[in-house]
């Protein structure tokens, strides 16, 4: 074989593997049953980019741009009007002045705006009206973030009403004090620690710590924001990872968005004002956006090996629901029969290799049709346990309850119209279920967690490079 089909073989196979890598990385990662770094890291750069694509991120992030320019009157006004309350205002502008060097006119016409706004909130007969309205349109923006983190953790109960009041004031007081930091960290250390250091070698260090101090502080607001906000319990060490990856992410945004804005002013004079605005939007959205997909990568890194990104639920069909849900019912009984500790949607996605979105919907409808019920003991996460009675509870009674969860009579008159058609129907499905009735919930046999893993390891040979298709 002559040098020249040597080359060419070696580079058609090496096009082949990296094919099959590619192919495996989108897609048949998700189908692995190993749990080593490698899986883990793939799935979670995966998620990390493809939830960035995700359109429906993109449209929350349109949506959330479009309240943030509602709201980024009122909201300035309520930081000055805090910061006026400690004797901030200052430091408070000036950071406004650098996070827009080549806006001040923009930012000196803003500033005008929120003090006649402040005014007329606080004088006159509209000083209560003017008061609602302000805080009215911040909490506004903010309840409208917690939705859609919520959804993103497919969260379905929201907070309180005073719990929303307690939590939203304090991110407001919390916002402008690490504006404040970000700036006065660097010129207290610059001007204090810098004047009056004993060691002089110690100075380079200190010039890294100066640098490094508004990216930390950044890093604490999105680990924060990742861990505080959605309506449920978030592991600390995976808010600070993502937090970690968003904080670089949005510092190079910054340095984009800050150069956009000079490169605007100088090359283009007579419209630089006018381009600030798209600028302005594009920032926004592109702001809101990593901060939507820093909550996904936190979502999925806590549940990195039952999050499936490429199982659809919505494709999911009838028959497939009832299957999985009868699962999931047979496993929170058997757990409360063998008086074992309440299992929560976490650990049955793990143990039973099902998907944890499909498991948090099924369990959020048992609790509407009143099968199960969250019991939480200490700091734990609630687990699962049955509120019905399982001595003689049976399939047919299960399918009962799960099919007639809702309302059928969403259309008026719907039995009266269609009267000849369920006569026939309604019947034969009693039948159906008469068939089911000798079945107990707590007598279906369930394989052990061992079990389901062995099975999954023997699918997929470690090494054989795994690519599957993308299936539910």
């Amino acid at each position: 074989m002559s040098i020249i089909s040597k080359i060419g073989n070696f580079f058609s196979r090496s096009v082949k593997n990296v094919k099959k890598f590619i192919t495996y990385c989108i897609y048949g990662v998700w189908n692995d049953p190993q749990r080593t770094t490698g899986v883990r890291l793939i799935r979670t750069i995966n998620l990390a980019v493809s939830s960035f694509l995700d359109r429906g991120l993109q449209n929350r992030s349109m949506s959330l741009t479009y309240s943030t320019v509602l709201a980024i009157v009122p909201t300035i006004a309520l930081l000055v009007a805090i910061g006026r309350g400690f004797g901030l205002q200052d430091y408070l502008q000036e950071e406004l002045y650098n996070f827009f060097p080549a806006q001040h006119t923009a930012i000196s016409t803003a500033l005008k705006f929120v003090d006649s706004y402040l005014n007329s909130a606080t004088q006159g007969v509209f000083v209560g009206i003017g008061i609602l309205f302000l805080l009215w349109t911040v909490i506004s923006l903010l309840s409208y973030i917690e939705d859609a983190f919520n959804t993103i953790w497919d969260v379905k109960h929201q907070r309180s009403f005073y719990q929303k009041i307690t939590d939203y004031i304090a991110i407001c007081l919390i916002i402008p004090i690490l504006m404040i930091c970000s700036s006065g960290v660097s010129i207290f250390m610059s001007t204090t620690i810098q004047d009056n250091i004993l060691v002089p070698f110690l100075t380079p260090v200190l010039n890294v710590v100066l640098e490094a101090a508004p990216l930390f502080l950044c890093w604490i607001a999105f680990s924060l924001s990742f861990m505080l906000i959605p309506n449920t319990k978030v592991n600390i060490k995976y808010a600070m990872i993502s937090g970690a990856i968003c904080a670089v992410a949005f510092t190079v945004l910054q340095l984009l968005f800050v150069n956009g804005q000079i490169y605007v002013s100088k090359y283009n004079a007579i419209y630089g004002s006018f381009s600030f605005l798209p600028l302005l939007l594009i920032w926004l959205q592109l702001s809101w956006l990593l901060l939507l997909s820093g909550c996904v990568l936190t979502y999925s890194l806590q549940n990195v090996f039952t999050f499936n990104f490429n199982s659809n639920s919505d494709k999911l069909s009838i028959d497939g629901w009832h299957s999985i849900s009868l699962i999931v019912m047979t496993v929170i009984s058997k757990r409360f029969i063998e008086h074992k500790k309440p299992i929560t949607d976490v650990e049955i996605a793990q143990s039973y290799d099902i998907p944890i979105r499909i498991v948090t919907r099924i369990i959020d409808k048992f609790h509407s049709a009143g099968l199960t019920y969250t019991v939480q003991q200490n700091d734990e996460p609630g687990g699962e346990v049955p509120a019905v009675e399982l001595a003689d509870y049976s399939v047919s009674d299960f399918l009962q309850a799960y099919n007639k969860e809702g309302d059928i009579a969403f259309l008026p008159h719907i039995r009266e119209i269609y009267s000849d058609l369920f006569a026939i129907i309604l019947p034969i499905r009693n039948k159906c279920y008469e068939q089911y009735s000798s079945l107990l919930i707590r007598n279906l046999p369930l394989p052990t967690p061992f079990q389901i893993n062995t099975i999954l390891l023997k699918s997929s040979t470690p090494s054989e490079t795994k690519i599957k298709t993308p299936h539910t």
